[in-house]
């Protein structure tokens, strides 16, 4: 007479069986075959990030720190930094890779109220932007090969020791573009190292004819939009404009520090 037990084996190997041999069982089985087969066909290699779209190593570095890249919101303002090019009184490219302009958001949140007040002016109209945050290292460099008298070195450029509102991106070199994309006629070229860029010397160069009435007035539009967003202009300099003074700067902001990558 069978024991239960070997009856309850002989039944539950049965089941196994027809288990096996099942539709059911095999689906299962060619299911699992073809996601085995799909693992080995992937090709990963696609979800590498190329080379050239790898991120900006200093305008990474520079958000990462805080700091407001302008077009990202400001998106009609217009970019072309100088130091990152050729064309500066240097005559090569000493900012490297950083293409974008970047500044605190205070001296956003001024050039924000100043862009309002240049559309309400004229809709056409828009800001380019020639230098914002600049590193103490390029202000270091351009201290040393500015060739100017020594005792107005300063008028043009800061001495590092003391720091530029640049360092600490609270100040804009800036010009006006015009409906056609031309830079408004200011009178002399950017970086000019003369009398004849001295903003408070706009009227006195009108007068005597050194300064047309389009180069006066076109000054004197980009003057008054930017005193009355909060900034201050530079004495020397028509194209600088500073957020607030250098000694609030230094109170509540780092100076910026970035190794220049440079072959002259």
């Amino acid at each position: 007479m069978l024991k239960i037990s070997n009856i309850l084996m002989f039944i539950i190997g049965l089941l196994i069986f027809f288990y096996k041999c099942s539709p059911i069982s095999q689906e299962n089985k060619d299911k699992n075959d073809v996601f085995e087969e799909k693992l080995e066909i992937i090709d990963t290699s696609e979800f590498l990030i190329p080379e050239n779209e790898i991120i900006n190593e200093i305008e990474n570095y520079i958000l990462e720190l805080g700091y407001i890249k302008i077009t990202d919101s400001l998106t009609e303002i217009l970019v072309d930094l100088k130091y990152s090019s050729d064309d500066n009184f240097l005559g090569f490219n000493f900012y490297g890779d950083l293409q974008n302009a970047f500044v605190q958001y205070e001296c956003y949140l001024k050039l924000a109220k100043a862009y309002e007040i240049l559309q309400a002016k004229n809709s056409g109209y828009t800001f380019i932007i020639f230098d914002a945050l600049r590193s103490v290292e390029a202000q270091q460099l351009m201290w040393d090969s500015v060739k100017v008298e020594p005792s107005k070195k300063h008028w043009y450029v800061a001495n590092p020791q003391r720091g530029s509102i640049h360092n600490f991106g609270m100040a804009l070199d800036i010009s006006i573009v015009n409906e056609f994309g031309e830079v408004l006629d200011m009178g002399t070229d950017f970086d000019y190292f003369g009398e004849l860029a001295f903003p408070d010397k706009t009227e006195e160069f009108y007068k005597k004819g050194e300064l047309s009435l389009e180069q006066y007035n076109n000054r004197n539009l980009l003057m008054n939009i930017m005193r009355e967003a909060g900034f201050y202009v530079s004495k020397t300099e028509w194209w600088h404009y500073n957020a607030c003074s250098l000694d609030y700067a230094k109170s509540k902001y780092e100076i910026f520090s970035y190794r220049l990558n440079i072959d002259n």
